[in-house]
């Protein structure tokens, strides 16, 4: 009986630790702070502080769980209507709002204090700006216009940012570099997954797609357009001097490729070269720091 006891404790913690994942997005969460620090090595002059790093890791993980906690309280009700996200705890009532409004406002707190205290204020006031522009502007906008797209793509773009400045304590040349580079990618990722993603987004009321037309050649012109924009993006950092050829080259290569996936994606409208185009944007993201940080070294 004790046992048996024991076994079903150890189980109802392993659901309870589950459900916390999804609930923060425990995978998106990690990617997000993976690019804040390599922002924050990229900017780090001297030799690692790794307590800074470990402040950084921490206060941006706890203010992103925080951000994503409370963007599936907002979107409960329609969680529960798309099949990507029908299992969601608070979809599920596996756990209540009350609890994960309680965990979103201590790690939301603890995190933009945790980045105010160990690094500097501008690095609490880009975390703050994540979390409320996230959590209380994208959210809700989702379900009124496609241009929550626009407006999400600030707080996406904020992480390499915040890295760099809590590394420096000053916003440069550089910074605003990689914020960019960051911004305009967010449009072709993004539109791939909602491309791949319509019909589901659709039983919830949501139209994320940049045309109210859906799959069309107007949505994929606009994901031409925005994935073009970032091949003279990537000479930037090589003119400014923050990078060497090799990253040029890279990013540039990436660049490129990521613009002819979108026009292959004009000329089929096919989910297939959506998803193509969304696994060479996944990929593209950490090549693009890596390889300025490969420069750096």
């Amino acid at each position: 009986m004790k046992t048996t006891a024991i076994h079903t404790k150890s189980e109802g913690l392993k659901s309870k630790m589950a459900d916390y994942s999804q609930l923060i997005k425990f995978r998106l969460t990690f990617t997000v702070v993976f690019s804040s620090l390599l922002g924050f090595l990229l900017g780090l002059e001297g030799d690692i502080n790794w307590f800074l790093l470990s402040a950084l890791a921490l206060g941006g993980f706890l203010v992103v769980a925080s951000s994503n906690g409370i963007n599936q309280i907002i979107e409960k009700d329609f969680d529960k209507l798309m099949t990507r996200t029908e299992n969601r705890p608070i979809a599920q009532n596996r756990m209540s709002i009350l609890e994960a409004g309680i965990f979103c406002a201590i790690t939301g707190i603890i995190g933009v204090s945790i980045l105010g205290l160990y690094l500097n204020t501008y690095s609490a006031l880009l975390g703050f700006a994540s979390l409320m522009s996230y959590a209380f502007i994208y959210t809700p906008l989702k379900k009124v216009s496609n241009l929550a797209v626009l407006v999400g793509a600030f707080p996406g773009a904020i992480p390499p940012l915040l890295g760099w400045v809590a590394a420096t304590g000053e916003f440069t040349y550089a910074a605003v570099i990689l914020f960019l580079l960051q911004f305009f990618w967010q449009f072709p990722h993004f539109w791939s997954i909602a491309w791949i993603l319509d019909d589901d987004y659709k039983k919830a009321g949501y139209q994320l797609l940049p045309s109210t037309t859906g799959r069309s050649k107007e949505s994929a012109t606009q994901i031409i357009l925005y994935s073009a924009v970032l091949i003279p993006l990537s000479l930037l950092p090589h003119i400014f001097g923050l990078s060497g050829q090799f990253s040029m080259i890279i990013v540039t290569i990436g660049s490129i490729l990521l613009t002819f996936l979108s026009f292959k994606l004009y000329r089929s409208l096919s989910i297939k070269d959506a998803k193509r185009l969304m696994f060479a944007s996944i990929l593209y993201n950490p090549l693009v720091l890596i390889s300025l940080l490969i420069d750096k070294i």
